[in-house]
C-alpha cells in the first residue's frame, strides 16, 4: 500500500500557498468546495448503491470510539498529571491526540488504498464522528473553563441544541442521508446524472488534499513542544494501535478494519484548533499538533498501511 501520493498532494498544496503561487483565499475556496460539494457527492455516490444487508454500524462505531476514548483519556492525564497543565489544556491535548482529519485526509486515503467497501465504512463513521466529537469536546471544555476560570457552564441541552442546529445544515450529513434514501428507494440514476455525480466525486480526493496542504501554512509549530510532540505521538501511534486491536477483537470485516485503522492514523483535524480558539486556550498546542502529525504522518501512515497489508 503506497501512501506517498496522498502526502505529495498535501505537500503540493503547502508549497503553492507558502510560495504565493496560489493565494490563501484560493485554498479556502477549494476547502469550501470539498466540504460542501465534492465530499458530500462522494459519500452520496458511495451509499447510493452500497449493499447494507446484514450490516450493523454499532460494532464499527464501538470499535473506533473505544479507541478514541482511551487515547483522549491518556492525553488528558498526560497533560494534567505529567506536564502539570490545567483542565482546559488537558481537554485540548486529549482532543488533539484523538481527533483525526477524516474528511480531508482520511476519506481520500481510504478511497485510494481500500476502495469502495472502505468508503462505506468511513461514510458510516462520518455520520456521527463530527457531531459526537464536537459535543464531547464542547461539554468538556465548558466544564473545564468553569473550573479554571470560574463562572457558569452551559447545560448539555444547550450544547446539543447548538450542535444539532449546525448538523441540520451540514453538507456531509445531507449527502449521507440522501445516499441512504436513494439506496432504499430503488431508483437508478440516468447515465447523464451518473457522469456528473462521478466527476464531482472524483474531484474530492485530490482537491481535499491540496486544500489541507494550503491550510497548513496557518498552523506553525510554536510553544509547548514537549506536550505537542506527546499529543502528536498519541494521535499517530496510540489511536491507530487501539483501533487496530479493537477492530480485530470484535471481528470486523477486513476492509472495514483497514478503513478504520487508516483513518485513525491520519493527522489531527482542525476541529481541535477551532475548539481551542473558541475557548481561548491551547490554540498554539492544537496548531502545533496539526503540523507535527502532518509532517510525520507519511511515515506512520505508511507503517500502518504496511501492517494492514
Amino acid at each position: 500500500m503506497n501512501v506517498v501520493p496522498v502526502f505529495v498532494l498535501i505537500l503540493i498544496g503547502w508549497v503553492m500557498a507558502k510560495t504565493g503561487i496560489l493565494k490563501q483565499e484560493t485554498g479556502d475556496a477549494l476547502g469550501e468546495f470539498v466540504f460542501k460539494i465534492a465530499v458530500p457527492m462522494l459519500i452520496f455516490r458511495t451509499l447510493a448503491d452500497a449493499h447494507f444487508e446484514g450490516v450493523s454500524p454499532f460494532r464499527l462505531w464501538g470499535a473506533y470510539f473505544a479507541g478514541v476514548a482511551v487515547t483522549w483519556t491518556v492525553g488528558h492525564l498526560v497533560a494534567t498529571r505529567l506536564f502539570k497543565r490545567d483542565a482546559k489544556m488537558g481537554v485540548i491535548t486529549g482532543m488533539s491526540g484523538s481527533f483525526a482529519n477524516n474528511v480531508f485526509i482520511g476519506l481520500p486515503l481510504v478511497d485510494h488504498m481500500v476502495g469502495k467497501d472502505g468508503l462505506v465504512a468511513i461514510s458510516i463513521l462520518l455520520a456521527i464522528h463530527l457531531p459526537l466529537m464536537m459535543v464531547i469536546g464542547t461539554i468538556l471544555m465548558e466544564s473545564a473553563a468553569a473550573k479554571v476560570d470560574g463562572g457558569e457552564k452551559r447545560g448539555v441541552g444547550a450544547v446539543l441544541k447548538q450542535v444539532g442546529s449546525n448538523l441540520a445544515r451540514n453538507p456531509l450529513v445531507i449527502g449521507l442521508l440522501a445516499g441512504v434514501i436513494f439506496n432504499l428507494s430503488g431508483i437508478t440514476m440516468t447515465p447523464a446524472i451518473g457522469i456528473v455525480v462521478n466527476q464531482l466525486a472524483a474531484a474530492a480526493s485530490p482537491v481535499a488534499l491540496i486544500s489541507i496542504g494550503m491550510a497548513l501554512t496557518r498552523y506553525p509549530i510554536r510553544g509547548d513542544i514537549g506536550l505537542s510532540a506527546t499529543s502528536a505521538a498519541l494521535k499517530l501511534l496510540l489511536l491507530p494501535a487501539m483501533v487496530f486491536t479493537i477492530t480485530h477483537l470484535m471481528g470486523l470485516p477486513r476492509d472495514w478494519s483497514a478503513a478504520l485503522v487508516l483513518t485513525s492514523s491520519v493527522p489531527t483535524g482542525i476541529n481541535a484548533w477551532l475548539i481551542a480558539q473558541r475557548f481561548r486556550s491551547g490554540h498554539s498546542l492544537a496548531a502545533s499538533v496539526i503540523s507535527i502529525t502532518t509532517a510525520f504522518g507519511v511515515f506512520t501512515v505508511s507503517f500502518w498501511a504496511w501492517l494492514l497489508s
